[in-house]
């Protein structure tokens, strides 16, 4: 009995050519190697978490957690939520994209649609200062309120965050590309621009009061006001150098990582600059495991941290949207609020409920593929294959299971069922298979009725003598 890899799988492209296809919908978790994990196998699948719609809302835009306060922008609209009710704080104005939130003392600073907003106790009020510009991008540190118009670096007055001086504009001038965003992370200002990024750090002084640190510049850049996050310590961003296609990228100490495989790079690489620029990048520290989300136009990718230490290996899975996987994933903007992840639609809030298995009352269609079963090229007959499902919490989830032997052209599917409410000992067997001369991989996909996971395949395979 030879056991098969879930986590990631293979594929041919048009061209001649191997691509690695990663599980749909599904989270990979690692297991350790100490004793402590399931004994099964050194990771498994489970279904991505299921959403619970709480409220119908305009379009969601982010949201952000002020004070205790769980605060939203839908809409035009800024709106406190809380599990009853949505209460309009105030409208701002509405573009369509993502706003940026930024807290500083006694105010949380809004920067939407080229304007810079606050939220304090005592209201909520705009920035009116013309000496502000457009507003790009919106961070804090140090006391003051940071903006960007993309040619400037802007300050707030220490004792006034409602006025801005003229004469402490700062500049990122290590090269020439316009600045998309700005970002504080643990007490340094960075810069992001398209093709590089500066940091800065706060030398005092009468005029802009942050002093670039030139030895920490990062020869790659940013795509779009929203394609960073803080993650792990550090920052996660898309983004690339002059003539060069856009990856993912933890940054460093005057360096960049990459960390996106190939199939996300070719994905990127097919996007205009008009979608690169709302791609959005957004971190989820949940029970231990670290994900970074990237959100693309044609769907989202999921890094996932935790594991990729595990098993010294990327570790990647996909989100989509539709009953067959084929549509962008419909939510975004997750903020966890006293121990709940809340997130948004196009026209709905709702809250990460990992005992359904519904995103938005719409179901989950998931897919994953094995990696290519090789008998030294002498073939093999393959009796029967066994996934092993953690199962029995719901309805019956229907799998189908297909296998290609040339990486582009696949078998009729078979379908099994899961277990239902309380079967926890149903076996999901395929048999009588055929055989292979060189090589075959196998994809599993269906549509989840009910919370589930799968923990291994095995496979029964008769080596042929050749």
């Amino acid at each position: 009995m030879a056991q098969l890899a879930i986590l990631s799988g293979i594929y041919a492209k048009e061209t001649p050519d191997f691509a690695r296809s990663v599980p749909v919908n599904l989270i990979p978790v690692a297991q350790p190697g100490d004793g402590n994990g399931t004994g099964i196998s050194k990771g498994y699948l489970r279904l991505a978490h299921g959403i619970r719609q709480v409220h119908e809302s305009p379009a969601d835009r982010g949201g952000a957690i002020y004070g205790t306060r769980h605060i939203r922008v839908v809409g035009e609209q800024v709106v406190e939520v809380t599990d009853t009710s949505l209460s309009v704080l105030g409208k701002i104005a509405d573009d369509g994209k993502p706003v940026t939130f930024a807290e500083g003392f006694g105010r949380l600073g809004i920067a939407s649609a080229g304007r810079l907003y606050y939220l304090s106790n005592a209201g909520f009020d705009q920035v009116t200062d013309p000496d502000l510009g457009t507003v790009l991008s919106v961070t804090w540190s140090d006391g003051y309120f940071i903006t960007t118009d993309g040619s400037y670096i802007v300050v707030t007055e220490l004792s006034d965050p409602s006025s801005v001086d003229p004469l402490k504009y700062g500049s990122s001038e290590a090269d020439p590309d316009p600045i998309v965003a700005v970002m504080a992370l643990r007490g340094e200002v960075y810069a992001l621009n398209r093709y590089s990024i500066e940091k800065f750090i706060n030398g005092g002084g009468t005029g802009f009061p942050f002093q670039r640190s030139r030895g920490s510049q990062i020869p790659k850049g940013c795509v779009g006001p929203h394609a960073f996050t803080p993650f792990v310590e550090t920052f996660a961003f898309c983004g690339s150098s002059r003539n060069e296609t856009p990856s993912i990228h933890l940054g460093g100490a005057g360096q960049a990582i990459k960390i996106s495989p190939q199939e996300l790079d070719a994905e990127l690489a097919k996007l205009t600059d008009e979608q690169l620029a709302v791609v959005e990048l957004e971190a989820m520290q949940d029970s231990g495991l670290n994900q970074l989300m990237v959100h693309l136009p044609t769907g989202s990718w999921i890094y996932h941290w935790s594991a990729s230490q595990l098993l010294d290996v990327p570790v990647w899975s996909k989100l989509q949207g539709g009953a067959a996987a084929d549509q962008s994933y419909p939510v975004r903007h997750f903020t966890l609020v006293s121990g709940v992840w809340w997130c948004g639609s196009s026209g709905a809030l709702g809250v990460v409920d990992d005992h359904i298995a519904t995103v938005m009352g719409q179901p989950a269609a998931f897919r994953f593929d094995t990696p290519c079963a090789y008998n030294e090229g002498a073939g093999a007959i393959v009796n029967s294959l066994e996934l092993i499902p953690l199962d029995g919490r719901g309805d019956v989830t229907g799998v189908s299971m297909a296998y290609t032997d040339d990486g582009r052209t696949y078998s009729n599917e078979r379908y099994l069922a899961s277990g239902t409410v309380g079967d926890r000992d149903s076996r999901m067997q395929w048999r009588r298979l055929g055989k292979f001369r060189r090589w075959r991989s196998f994809r599993f996909r269906g549509i989840a009725s009910a919370p589930i996971a799968f923990a291994r395949l095995d496979a029964n395979l008769e080596p042929l003598n050749g």
